[in-house]
């Protein structure tokens, strides 16, 4: 790798590099050691191309998740097997992981502004601004999309399809759009312990000895020619385990909690 190598979004890749492995050593032990991170499915990672994958996820905080992946991935492309043990997985970190992430939240403060270049795709949310939502949507910046694409097309992609920390909010049907211009494999993740450990930036830690959780599924099917928007909004809801299905299961005592932590949140936004 030459010393200014840069990836398509004009990136020095031995800067990112070290962002990358500075990053690693400062949040290590948010997951192993403050917490404990179980993660299944590592095995799956391993099989998948060098390019055009998207990972698509539930979201409970704006850093953590996406920082839990980057050691996840890469801890199982080293051979770990559901394992963040012994961090010198790092050391030479997949180049090419990207993540979508809200152009105002990255603009906030010069940390998000460190963590964009590690790897963000920013992009302008057309019913959210400022942390509220707006009553007339705003057009889709068709760079936006296209950014995604060049994401895909040099490597790995996580994105969020709901664009928000809330649980159960619909999925955003723009992440359908992708699936079907881009044909990437769609691989779900679904986690959870992360909101009770982290504030909701996922910057600061709460509370210590949580079990955070961190599973990953097989690769969606999708029939990229034939399936609706509609239809491959539904699958991606239930991959995350995000469809209003879900809820059904839970019970009186765990949806009034439910309800309770939905106020607070809308009282944080």
């Amino acid at each position: 790798m030459g010393l200014f190598k840069r990836n398509p979004f004009g990136h020095i890749l031995f800067i990112k590099k070290w962002l990358i492995r500075i990053f690693a050593v400062l949040t290590h032990r948010r997951f192993r050691g403050f917490n404990d991170l179980q993660i299944e499915g590592s095995e799956i990672i391993k099989t998948l191309p060098e390019t055009n994958v998207l990972f698509i996820s539930n979201h409970q905080t704006y850093f953590a998740d996406v920082v839990a992946m980057f050691h996840v991935f890469n801890a199982s492309l080293s051979g770990r097997e559901d394992s963040i043990k012994n961090l010198g997985y790092i050391w030479q970190p997949k180049m090419n992981i990207y993540y979508v992430a809200a152009k105002e939240t990255m603009q906030a403060g010069l940390l998000p502004r460190i963590l964009s270049y590690i790897g963000a795709i920013t992009v302008e949310r057309t019913w959210r601004s400022c942390g509220k939502d707006v009553k007339e949507k705003r057009e889709v910046n068709p760079n936006d999309t296209e950014n995604i694409g060049v994401a895909l097309k040099d490597g790995w992609v996580i994105t969020f399809p709901q664009g928000t920390t809330k649980s159960f909010k619909p999925v955003r049907k723009g992440t359908a759009h992708i699936i079907k211009q881009h044909r990437p494999i769609v691989v779900p993740i679904v986690i959870d312990g992360f909101r009770r450990s982290f504030d909701k930036k996922g910057l600061r830690m709460k509370k210590k000895d949580i079990l955070q959780s961190f599973i990953i599924k097989s690769p969606l099917v999708i029939d990229y020619d034939n399936d609706t928007i509609e239809q491959i909004v539904e699958k991606i809801e239930y991959a995350i385990e995000q469809h209003p299905s879900f809820l059904k299961v839970l019970s009186a005592e765990e949806i009034k909690a439910a309800e309770e932590l939905n106020k607070l949140r809308a009282w944080e936004y």
